[in-house]
């Protein structure tokens, strides 16, 4: 269990420069709530059993499509089956801008699909939308 009572962020991407510059919007926005990482399909999918078992689940999951181990499709279509966590929000945020790709993840259930920009400061900027909207604007289910 989570010891400050906020309910952390999971970023799933197994790209460190990616994972890092999330990590650093975050950090500059003074986001209160932990982040944890998973760097493959099969660390998603194990927090699954960790949230079974009484740990704090995210308020909001951003995942790679290009994961190695098990894909992200897999990972978001196991999160979104699961009856206890389908709910928490899932933005896929990967350098995939292939059509199947997009309807594949929204037919699984993602609630957005952002395609990575290559260059840093739009990608700082894009990630620093998604963080305003996703953890300050948007209302989602509060977990106990």
């Amino acid at each position: 269990m989570m010891s400050d009572g906020q309910n952390p962020l999971l970023i799933v991407e197994n790209r460190f420069a990616d994972l890092d510059l999330a990590k650093r919007v975050f950090g500059r926005r003074r986001l209160f709530n932990p982040i944890q990482e998973a760097r493959d399909g099969e660390q998603a999918i194990a927090y699954i059993e960790r949230w079974e078992a009484g740990e704090r689940p995210p308020v909001l999951i951003l995942l790679d499509l290009g994961l190695p181990k098990v894909s992200g499709l897999e990972v978001l279509r196991r999160l979104k089956s699961h009856p206890q966590i389908s709910t928490i929000p899932v933005v896929v945020f990967t350098t995939s801008a292939d059509d199947t790709d997009i309807q594949e993840a929204y037919r699984l259930g993602c609630n957005s699909y952002i395609v990575k920009p290559v260059e840093f400061g739009k990608f700082m900027e894009v990630a620093s939308q998604v963080e305003a909207y996703w953890c300050a604007l948007n209302t989602s289910l509060r977990w106990s």
